[in-house]
Order: C-alpha cells, then sequence, then structure tokens
C-alpha cells in the first residue's frame, strides 16, 4: 500500500504541515494532490445525491406532495448543485490554470472551494433528512431531526469535521 492510500507520509507520521526535509514547492505539491485526492473521494456520494433528488419529481407519489416540501425539495436540489460545483471547481481551477506557475494560490483557492463545498454539502444533506422526516412524520419532528437531531445535521457535520481536524494537527 502506498503512502497516499494509507493517509501517511514518510516514517508514518499523519500529513499536517511540511514534512521533515520538505521544500515549499514540494509541500505544495503535495498538499494540492491531497487535497485534489480528498474531492475524488467526496464527489461520487454527491452525485448519488443528486441523481437521486433529480429523479424525485417524475415518482408517482410527488404529485402528492405539499408546496412547503416542493419548496425543500427545490432548495435541496439547488445546494446540491453548488455543492457538487464547489467540490468539482480546484479540479477545474487546476486544469486551468496549472501551467501559470502559482501553485500557493491555485491550492489556497482551491482550498476555499471545497470548504465551501463541503458547507453546501452539508446543509443540503440536513436539507434531505428535514424532507423525509417531514413526509414521513410531519413538519413537527423534521424541524428539530434536521436542525441539531440527525447525523446529516449541520451542526453535529461542523462539529465532528472541526474535532476531527483538531485531532489530527496534535
Amino acid at each position: 500500500m502506498t503512502d497516499e492510500q494509507t493517509g501517511k507520509h514518510g516514517g508514518g507520521r499523519l500529513t499536517a504541515g511540511p514534512e521533515p526535509d520538505e521544500s515549499p514547492k514540494e509541500r505544495v505539491d503535495r498538499e494540492l494532490i491531497e487535497l485534489l485526492n480528498g474531492l475524488r473521494v467526496i464527489l461520487p456520494g454527491v452525485q448519488v445525491l443528486l441523481a437521486f433528488l433529480l429523479t424525485v419529481p417524475f415518482s408517482e407519489g410527488f404529485v402528492r406532495s405539499t408546496s412547503s416540501d416542493r419548496i425543500v425539495y427545490f432548495a435541496t436540489v439547488l445546494l446540491t448543485v453548488a455543492a457538487t460545483g464547489a467540490l468539482t471547481m480546484p479540479a477545474a481551477y487546476h486544469r486551468i490554470r496549472f501551467r501559470q506557475g502559482d501553485k500557493e494560490q491555485m491550492l489556497r483557492i482551491s482550498n476555499v472551494f471545497a470548504i465551501a463545498g463541503l458547507v453546501l454539502l452539508t446543509f443540503a444533506m440536513a436539507s434531505v433528512v428535514f424532507l423525509i422526516t417531514s413526509v414521513l412524520y410531519g413538519m413537527g419532528a423534521a424541524i428539530p431531526v434536521a436542525v441539531s437531531g440527525s447525523p446529516g445535521s449541520p451542526c453535529r457535520c461542523s462539529g465532528r469535521w472541526r474535532t476531527r481536524a483538531d485531532a489530527l494537527r496534535r
């Protein structure tokens, strides 16, 4: 197994921050590759979510949905499309700018797009949970579940991501 597959780089150390004897150029190259590889893992799931959402209006039950459900559904589709766009932007930006030589700026901008995409994805997942809960149990149950009670809620996801990032930094 390679270092990239195990998430380790040289000597079994997790890849967080500069590596010993790593030049600034090597660090930027490594971080850009890690970012693009991470997005490569996330994107299929986002695309499956979007594909599922795009089929919903064509199902028989959609005609019985309430206007509130349709608004939430449409917002969920827009959030998922925006997340897909933001998460694919680093690869597109890399293709456009890779020969211009400023990988440090490319890495910074790509990182902003990736974070924005993850935030949008978090809200899209919360919207999906809200929509499903609303259809199954009503609006009264959907709001607390989507806001704070579900594993995909924005509060829980952002907290988990931050805790994990802090743990890896130590």
